[in-house]
């Protein structure tokens, strides 16, 4: 058979699997293995080269990153960073009308330093935020819809596992990367803000009351002592990333140690010894699964990568757009509609493993920036985080919801939040130094 119709075949075999309801890292397997079965001919070979292509993937350096950075969100979690936090926010927001909200999203952006996870980050703060914006007088879509979309700012504020696997995928430089997704974070941060003031002008019947009476400013001053475990980790991953003194898997080593560290203390002084050491056993628990499940979705990511490659499909398509005379920005626009396409049915990790292999060497061959390339598919893809039928950040809020709330009430609240993103991606699409000033101090 020729190689070319295998690998198309290859193609429609895998999102037949994806909508069968099969994993996506046994999808790709299982894709990339008959693929490559047919063009070798025979399978024995094509066992040896899938054992070696996964053997080879998982067993990377770099690939310690990731557990490091799902072991820090988890970390976060249990240690009562993330409720702190917003405490501390809601004291200097409170008073304003659309404070709460605005306390959540920085909340998200502050957590984000600490926690690599869209999914974790949307959860914890739908169990922390949602229900008090609700007892002030939010109306539920828009407190459950404002912690779905805050949460994808965690993929973008470095830690970012999306952009370990991007980094992992592509071969491009991981600590460039998480660099280049600061700026952005902060515009969504900004963006999501002032969207919650203007739905708070536009339908005063969203926010009906003040969230809460002013505080001394002696408190909220006190209340900044809770950001010291922030304020450390912080400052460890973005100076050592920064100045160049960690790599990003020594950088997520040292964070994560003294995240661990900052636990135990918390369980010390709370005297919580037991209940902490047993939730600090499910923590390990959690980071091992979730880490495996990612390492499956990578070293199957590259079986199809190599069954991709061999039956010629990049070079074609390359060949293809290389000679329709398109511009790389509309080549660009292209496959960022795509990208956003997939999200309406994909997960983020699933939608890079499928299109890292077929477009990054396109993208390269058209002279294409890859850090700000990374970027921006990067914040494509969180954009499918929030978007129907399948947004995995609605689906954590969901799951962490009261039993009162359903689907179409965060789907429906999270339109707003749905347009900032995508505004931020058209301002990224069109000042390209907006991603691209931070990474350029990174080693």
């Amino acid at each position: 058979m020729d190689p070319l119709l295998t690998g198309l075949i290859g193609v429609i075999l895998l999102f037949v699997l994806l909508a069968a309801g099969v994993h996506i890292g046994f999808s790709l397997m299982i894709s990339g293995f008959i693929g490559l079965s047919i063009i070798l001919g025979d399978f024995e070979p094509a066992i040896k080269m899938t054992v070696t292509a996964f053997y080879h993937r998982i067993t990377s350096p770099v690939l310690v990153t990731l557990p490091l950075f799902v072991l820090m969100g988890y970390l976060a979690s249990g240690g009562g960073i993330s409720r702190n936090i917003y405490n501390s926010l809601s004291l200097w927001f409170g008073r304003f009308k659309s404070g709460l909200g605005i306390a959540t999203v920085f909340a998200c952006t502050a957590f984000g330093t600490v926690c690599g996870s869209s999914l974790v980050t949307a959860a914890v703060f739908t169990k922390i935020c949602a229900p008090e914006m609700r007892r002030c007088g939010y109306e539920k879509k828009l407190a459950y819809a404002i912690c779905a979309s805050a949460g994808a700012i965690g993929m973008l504020i470095p830690p970012s596992i999306l952009a370990v696997v991007y980094g992992i995928l592509s071969g491009e430089s991981i600590g460039k990367i998480l660099m280049a997704g600061v700026a952005p974070g902060l515009l969504l941060t900004i963006g999501f803000s002032l969207a919650i003031v203007i739905i708070g002008m536009i339908k005063p019947s969203s926010i009906k009351a003040v969230a809460r009476p002013s505080v001394a400013w002696s408190e909220r001053i006190k209340s900044l002592k809770d950001w010291w475990s922030v304020v450390i980790v912080s400052i460890v991953i973005f100076g050592g990333l920064y100045g160049g003194v960690f790599s990003p898997s020594e950088a997520s080593a040292v964070a994560a140690f003294l995240l661990l560290i900052i636990y135990l203390f918390i369980a010390i002084v709370g005297k919580e010894g037991g209940e902490k050491k047993s939730e600090l056993m499910g923590i390990f628990s959690e980071t091992a699964v979730t880490s495996a499940m990612v390492f499956l979705v990578l070293g199957s990511a590259t079986v199809f990568s190599n069954f991709i490659t061999m039956a010629g499909l990049t070079k074609k398509l390359l060949n293809l757009i290389m000679g329709s005379q398109l511009s790389p920005f509309v080549i660009v626009l292209i496959i960022i509609l795509f990208i956003l396409i997939l999200g309406c049915f994909l997960d983020s990790t699933s939608i890079l493993c499928i299109t890292i292999p077929v477009f990054n060497p396109i993208i390269k061959a058209i002279g294409i920036d890859p850090i700000w390339y990374a970027t921006v598919i990067i914040l494509s893809v969180e954009i499918g985080l929030i978007t129907p039928p399948f947004g995995m950040n609605v689906f954590a809020a969901k799951g962490a919801a009261e039993p009162d709330v359903n689907m179409e009430d965060i789907f429906g609240g999270v339109i707003p939040f749905f347009i900032v993103m995508m505004l931020v991606l058209i301002l990224l699409l069109a000042v390209p130094q907006i991603s691209l000033f931070f990474p350029r101090f990174v080693e």
